[in-house]
């Protein structure tokens, strides 16, 4: 399948006023300028742009589609599983509902893949997936990487949640206690399965460690295969989670930052990665006394990576291209804020290999507009997702 005459803005290297995709077994086989195609004579499948711009997917670094489902209550509230403060071997996938119809809303609003999980009642949570927002019923079908990240807590939501529950945290020194205690157990869980492992099958092979799941769920962290993101508002939550990241050699992404544009110096200096939103919020607690629609402005423009999430269900996924367009009023330039729904969550994330730019080999997740795609008033003409129109 075709798609030409189109204004293809490919978040990489090459932009083309008048140029081409063509997509082949769900991927995008080449894409370049229609003077390349000689001789091109369009299928039916094929689909003519013209006048049209044709964007990457739209990407969402942090959702909670899914977990607490549109229109019920406890019924559909699997998003917190409030009864441990700690609960590394949670896993996202056992929690989301694919059938849930706001992943058809997002969908149709040209966001083709998130990033989503459990919420932030606990310090440690559990892991967060990426998948795709159309395609299969079965969510093992839609996975884009899995996991992504381990999700930690810090700030007020996990003193709120445990406060009437008689048992920690309710500070925030008990938050990072119970982070720092989990993430010591597990790096001695990593060595002992180390040192068992490199003795196995000689005279020294000692007995294995004894299974612990919320260790082993914390392993690829502390070996660098995924990173933590860390839900926290307030500078000095940020820094909180930098101090445990340090201390434990971890990799981290900052997820909400509400208060990164007052220590954005900070957070360049420590090349801290950032997810910032929900970008339409109202002040609902103190920790976000100091949210504007400024902060991924400021971040962006003191070289702070930065990308632009909606925490759905707090703003609806449909309107993370609205959210990208209150972040340009903000001060955002428009061209960064396309790529802060797009490559740059990509990245952030770790899927670009798979989404967030129009590029040979990459999935054919393409949005087509008429109009301006950060606008209120105007929605996709066609969106695609895995060379499918949907």
């Amino acid at each position: 399948m075709y798609i030409y005459n189109a204004n293809v803005i490919t978040m990489a290297e090459k932009n083309y006023e008048n140029g081409f995709i063509l997509i082949e077994n769900d991927k995008i086989k080449a894409v370049g300028d229609m003077s390349q195609l000689k001789d091109f004579s369009p299928s039916d499948s094929d689909i003519d742009a013209k006048g049209r711009t044709a964007y990457p997917g739209f990407i969402d670094a942090h959702t909670h589609i899914g977990a607490w489902e549109d229109g019920l209550a406890f019924e559909g509230d699997d998003g917190n599983e409030d009864t441990d403060p700690s609960t590394p071997n949670l896993r996202a996938i056992d929690m989301i509902n694919p059938l849930d119809h706001c992943f058809e809303e997002a969908a149709q609003a040209g966001v083709t893949s998130v990033v989503c999980g459990m919420g932030s009642a606990n310090p440690i949570g559990g892991t967060f997936l990426a998948m795709k927002t159309a395609g299969s019923k079965r969510i093992d079908k839609r996975i884009i990487k899995n996991p992504v990240a381990v999700k930690f807590a810090l700030g007020e939501n996990p003193k709120n949640v445990y406060k009437d529950k008689d048992t920690a945290p309710v500070t925030r020194m008990a938050t990072a206690a119970i982070i720092r205690e989990q993430l010591f157990k597990a790096r001695r869980y990593l060595d002992d399965m180390i040192d068992y492992e490199s003795s196995a099958g000689t005279d020294d092979e000692g007995d294995r460690p004894e299974y612990d799941a919320k260790c082993e769920a914390l392993m690829p962290l502390l070996k660098h295969e995924i990173p933590a993101h860390f839900h926290a508002h307030r500078a000095d939550d940020i820094f909180t989670a930098i101090r445990l990241a340090k201390e434990f050699d971890i990799d981290y992404v900052i997820i909400h930052a509400t208060e990164g544009h007052l220590i954005a110096d900070e957070l360049l200096e420590d090349n801290t990665r950032t997810i910032v939103g929900p970008v339409i919020s109202e002040r609902c607690k103190p920790e976000l006394r100091n949210h504007t629609i400024e902060t991924a402005g400021i971040l962006n423009k003191a070289g702070v990576p930065m990308c632009i999430c909606t925490d759905h269900p707090v703003v609806p996924e449909q309107y993370l291209p609205l959210s990208a367009g209150l972040a340009v009023r903000g001060g955002l330039d428009r061209d960064e804020a396309l790529k802060a729904i797009t490559i740059y969550p990509a990245q952030i994330t770790g899927i670009a290999d798979r989404v967030g730019s129009i590029e040979v080999g990459k999935d054919a997740d393409i949005v087509i507009f008429s109009g301006d795609p950060l606008s209120v008033c105007d929605t996709p003409d066609m969106v695609i997702v895995n060379g499918t129109v949907i």
